[in-house]
């Protein structure tokens, strides 16, 4: 069994499915991208991973262990943590408390504070300000060094690069490059193609709360994978 390992997952929210038997995995080190179009269900499939939306059928497995029953805090303590679209950054704390926020694991590793720090130099800067005192490209940089802090074999990623200039799209993809070369496995929900070749090693494509295929991210582009992003 993979790392994190979701097998025939239905999920939703109240009455309503958007998951339709859906399974997917990724191993220890592995960097798997998901694309699809707005409403196919990608930001649903993470949050389902953290107890998030309602499951109506399937298994989620971290560490051979099974969660889709557990509280949502036991991802990140089995070892895949979450930087959320939105960010999520709590205002009434410094950049270096909301850091230090995942240390509640108790997950111990090579992301300390200084490494942290030292992939997201701005945030050493700005550690005794407010987090909101923060640039939208900053905020983005915080929320991943949250995640980090946590010391996760498999770091998720909803929408990291929304509403952020192409240079710092292009700092995060150096960012995540220096994650993947870590040894810290990603899984990203994106649209923005080059980062998702740049920095993983495959990708699937989501539509109507199903994947429809996926493959090499080095091949994203080539003419077989045409179809999959006209769905």
């Amino acid at each position: 069994m993979s790392f994190l390992e979701i097998s025939g997952l239905s999920s939703g929210y109240g009455k309503a499915t958007i998951l339709r038997n859906l399974s997917l995995s990724v191993d220890r080190g592995e960097s798997v991208g998901i694309l699809g179009r707005n409403g196919a269900g990608k930001s649903t499939l993470l949050l389902s991973i953290f107890g998030q939306t309602r499951i109506f059928g399937g298994e989620i497995h971290v560490a051979d262990t099974r969660i889709d029953r557990l509280p949502a805090y036991r991802a990140a303590h089995l070892g895949v943590s979450f930087s959320p679209q939105g960010r999520m950054i709590l205002p009434n704390l410094t950049v270096q408390e909301n850091l230090c926020m995942s240390l509640a694991t108790g997950r111990k590793g090579d992301w300390t504070l200084e490494a942290v720090f030292d992939l997201f130099p701005i945030l050493r800067e700005r550690a005794r300000q407010p987090g909101v005192a923060l640039s939208g490209g900053q905020l983005q940089m915080l929320a991943i060094g949250r995640a980090l802090m946590a010391n996760p074999e498999v770091l998720v990623l909803d929408e990291p690069t929304e509403g952020l200039a192409p240079v710092l799209v292009d700092l995060l993809t150096e960012a995540l490059l220096k994650v993947r070369a870590s040894g810290t496995g990603i899984l990203v929900v994106e649209q923005h193609h080059a980062l998702i070749r740049a920095v993983t090693d495959r990708f699937v494509v989501m539509a109507k709360g199903e994947i429809r295929g996926g493959g090499n991210s080095a091949d994203m582009a080539a003419e077989e994978n045409a179809h999959l992003f006209e769905l």
